[in-house]
């Protein structure tokens, strides 16, 4: 028997026998003998218990509210078929969270909040190839930035797995493969991503192909970072921990081997790191060196 997902805030509520969900001005009628437990908010969960039942407003917030801690919760999919036929105003909040999100710079905790109303989406539309594109950019964006790249190894195989559901749902998708094609690089398997951008080369406009050509060629010559780039993402998280420490002159030296691999630096041009990389100097006294890197970043 499948156990509901513990979350932060919220009780589980199993209605009594008969239990039935009702709402809008008897729009909404469900029976909920067969579904599964019903997740309210800690704060609505002593009510329910008094009135032997959660109201409609109740089970709207308590769904939602587990959907967006843990979209891949146990039940997901049901509760999203619920938010579906009960409760058109949350689907709507939900689009409108997208949309807020998209059009705003936001920083790492807004991507987990982006990605995970994205996947309450793929719940509700679970055909949508678009939307596992989406969540894959957005992990690609948290698994590049500096101040989140403790979580590029997480971040980038997130983006691999849902670039790979989307090719299974749009094989023609080729901008798609060629997303898919980069995470797999990014993760150190070379071979599958010239396999992956063979296929979907002749889809290009003329730039586009000699792009994706000379990344194929490069790979089958042997032209390939030392390490994978997701373990150079990873050891330059290291150096910001160093900087934010105080130990410049560690953060420095990690950079500067991570930029000694012209490979990765030429395929990665990370300005931030070129611009931490000089606030490194400047704060060891090393002003020429500081200079330079600042001019790169």
């Amino acid at each position: 028997m499948t156990e509901a997902t513990p979350l932060d805030g919220i009780h589980y509520f199993t209605p009594p026998a008969g239990y039935v969900l009702s709402g809008r001005d008897g729009r909404v009628t469900i029976p909920w003998d067969g579904l599964p437990p019903v997740p309210l908010l800690e704060e609505d969960f002593p009510a329910a218990q008094q009135a032997g039942g959660p109201d409609y407003d109740m089970v709207g917030r308590g769904i939602y509210q587990a959907l967006r801690l843990n979209p891949e919760c146990a039940f997901g999919p049901e509760y999203a078929a619920l938010l579906k036929e009960a409760y058109p105003h949350i689907i709507s909040e939900l689009g409108g969270q997208i949309i807020m999100l998209d059009a705003k710079e936001v920083d790492s905790p807004y991507l987990d909040r982006k990605i995970n109303f994205l996947k309450i989406m793929v719940l509700l539309d679970p055909h949508n190839a678009g939307l596992h594109v989406e969540i894959a950019r957005t992990y690609t964006e948290k698994g590049s930035r500096l101040s989140s790249l403790h979580l590029a190894v997480p971040s980038w195989y997130g983006a691999e797995k849902h670039l790979k559901r989307a090719l299974e749902l749009a094989p023609q998708d080729f901008h798609a493969a060629y997303a898919y094609g980069e995470a797999l690089y990014v993760l150190g398997r070379y071979e599958q991503a010239a396999e992956v951008w063979q296929g979907a080369c002749s889809a290009f406009d003329i730039a586009e192909k000699r792009k994706v050509e000379a990344r194929i060629a490069a790979i089958f010559s042997g032209k390939l970072p030392l390490v994978p780039p997701v373990d150079y993402l990873t050891a330059l998280s290291v150096a910001v921990e160093e900087h934010h420490a105080g130990r410049n002159d560690e953060a420095a030296a990690i950079i500067e081997d991570v930029l000694a691999d012209p490979v990765f630096a030429d395929q990665f041009p990370l300005n931030e790191i070129h611009y931490l990389l000089g606030t490194c100097y400047q704060e060891l006294g090393m002003v020429a060196e500081a200079a330079e890197a600042f001019k790169r970043s």
